[in-house]
């Protein structure tokens, strides 16, 4: 007897005679009568996304489904032979071309890669691909085991495998000698090779690392369940009992072997231009970690600061100082993981002036450290100071300030991105709050000197009207001055004139002289008459000088007769009275001339 009884009471025999669920991938079952359908339960579906030689291929299966059909379906595709095929990047390890995949709890996409150590590829393919791949950027998603974190790193095809594990090493504290990894592809057999041609996965690649115990315990895995597990040394004997097996110089143990690194210095020593030993470091910066990395300011610190603090308020930025040590273990990290992550760089780019120097020789140390004290004071200095090697690199936070500059901010080497950042952005907010009350003042500055240089012009415009007027004033009265001073000057001339005219006039003829004589009577015009008598054998000369000798000239009257109307100073002056017809006597006006 069952333990327990029957949920579902018992069918009929049509049912009981059902045969059971077809084994196929189909979602449903069929029903043995044609008058009632028993539906099963929809399977559930996977996405793969599979990488082969800058290849995909997307497939979508059954959870139900098994390796090996995943693998039969690639064959097809990829025209690679089962046999020679390494299906790789399952989260467990390598599985079993018969294992389940509902076994291995996938989650609903998935990314894997496929590995043919035993197809060499051909020569058409690595000639186009490979200058593409150097040229690619890999994403190693590298899971430390034992702190239980992931490290999400970005490295150029062109970075070789044990430059890889040096910066693992200066994350994790785990020399490379000590440290035991999985996930490497077995065609990655050499350190010195380059991820390009490692035959890891593009664009994401997942490893794991951790501390081995002891390297007699290293054992190479089996072929069936290769985990690829890869052990290098890089450290003398001195301080480690089994480091004489690997000759190796201890330096390069901490990433400072790089012949890179030591081909060329960062920055010449003793330069005498700033600007010569920042072109240096900047071509040296891009030689080692990449074109993609902050722009450093060409010139001296004192301009850098002068570009960053004394311009308009809503042109000022924060002063990065990026202060570089080759003797650091930190170094190579931060440079390439952090200060070429493309979001600091381009942070840095729109909020910073960024400045740069090198100070791994002590002579350049010195020169930096005279440089702050000039420009930002003994305490900036004496904080460099206090700041071990193996702290560096350091990047100090300036921020302008109207009395003196404050250092906001100094970043050790051993931080992450998102650590950088929200620093960076911690800093940019003191620095934004500080630039709105400065651009207040400013503003609230500049809006007083408009009015008063509004008001100064204002006064000036008024100082210049004035004077204007009172010049156009002066000149008025120097002008009536002037035509008074000629009215007198025109008087008295006239006034001499007149004299001299009257005194050369003949004597006037007595009534009762025996010679003829012409007696006139002029009317000015004023209404007034001029009486007096003439020979009649005077010219009509001395008639017109008697006539200007009384303030009538010539050149500005005339001299007429009533009837008929006739000007005698249209008349010869040289004739006579008796030939003018001026006898015995006659009535004459003087008329303006027009």
């Amino acid at each position: 007897k069952p333990l327990f009884p029957d949920i579902f009471p018992p069918t009929s025999s049509s049912s009981s005679s059902s045969s059971p669920p077809s084994s196929s991938t189909s979602a449903f079952c069929p029903s043995v009568s044609s008058s009632r359908h028993i539906v099963e339960r929809q399977p559930r579906m996977l996405n793969f996304r599979v990488e082969y030689r800058q290849r995909t291929v997307e497939l979508v299966l059954e959870e139900g489904s098994t390796v090996g059909e995943i693998k039969q379906i690639l064959e097809t595709e990829l025209a690679v032979p089962v046999s020679k095929m390494q299906l790789k990047g399952w989260k467990s390890g390598d599985v079993s071309d018969s294992t389940v995949l509902r076994s291995l709890h996938l989650p609903k996409n998935n990314s894997l890669y496929v590995l043919t150590p035993d197809i060499a590829p051909t020569a058409s393919t690595s000639k186009n691909s490979l200058q593409e791949s150097l040229n690619q950027n890999f994403l190693l998603i590298i899971s430390h085991r034992e702190a239980q974190r992931d490290y999400s790193l970005n490295f150029p095809g062109s970075r070789t495998i044990q430059e890889v594990k040096r910066n693992i090493s200066d994350l994790t504290n785990i020399p490379v000698r000590h440290q035991q990894w999985e996930g490497w592809p077995a065609s990655a057999s050499d350190d010195s090779m380059t991820l390009a041609v490692s035959g890891i996965s593009y664009p994401c690649h997942h490893l794991s690392v951790c501390r081995r115990s002891s390297p007699a315990n290293s054992q190479e895995p089996t072929e069936e369940v290769r985990t690829y597990v890869h052990m290098v040394s890089d450290s003398e004997g001195d301080d480690f009992e089994d480091a004489s097996e690997f000759g190796v110089d201890d330096s390069e143990m901490f990433g400072m072997g790089s012949s890179t690194c030591r081909k060329s210095p960062m920055m010449p020593e003793n330069s005498e231009n700033e600007a010569d030993a920042l072109l240096h470091f900047t071509a040296e910066f891009s030689s080692r970690y990449g074109e993609t990395h902050p722009m450093f300011y060409i010139g001296s610190l004192e301009a850098a600061s002068q570009e960053a603090f004394y311009g308009k308020a809503r042109d000022r930025k924060l002063l990065a100082i990026y202060l570089h040590n080759d003797d650091s273990v930190l170094s190579n990290v931060f440079c390439s993981q952090m200060m070429c992550a493309d979001s600091i760089v381009s942070y840095l780019s729109q909020n910073f002036i960024t400045w740069a120097w090198d100070v791994t020789k002590e002579a350049n140390k010195a020169r930096l450290l005279t440089m702050c004290t000039r420009h930002f004071g003994s305490v900036v200095t004496q904080t460099i100071r206090t700041y071990k090697t193996d702290q560096f690199p350091l990047l100090l936070i300036v921020m302008g300030k109207r009395t003196s500059n404050e250092v906001l901010n100094v970043i050790q080497g051993n931080t992450t991105v998102d650590e950088l950042m929200m620093r960076l952005m911690g800093a940019m907010e003191i620095f934004t709050a500080q630039q709105q009350e400065d651009i207040k003042d400013e503003d609230e500055r500049e809006a007083r000197e408009t009015v008063k240089r509004e008001q100064d012009e204002a006064y000036r415009l008024s100082l210049e009207a004035d004077r204007k007027k009172r010049e156009a004033q002066e000149r008025e009265e120097a002008e009536q001055v002037r035509l008074e001073q000629m009215r007198k000057e025109q008087e008295e001339e006239k006034e001499a004139i007149r004299l001299s005219l009257e005194q050369a006039l003949p004597p006037e003829p007595d009534e009762d002289s025996a010679e003829q004589i012409s007696k006139l009577r002029i009317r000015t015009p004023s209404g007034e008459f001029l009486e007096r008598r003439f020979l009649g054998s005077c010219k009509l000369q001395v008639l017109f000088d008697f006539v200007a000798s009384k303030g009538y000239p010539f050149e500005e009257f005339k001299l007429l007769t009533t009837f008929p109307r006739r000007n005698i100073t249209q008349l010869d002056p040289g004739s006579t009275l008796l030939e003018a017809k001026l006898f015995p006597q006659e009535t004459l006006f003087l008329e303006a001339k027009e």
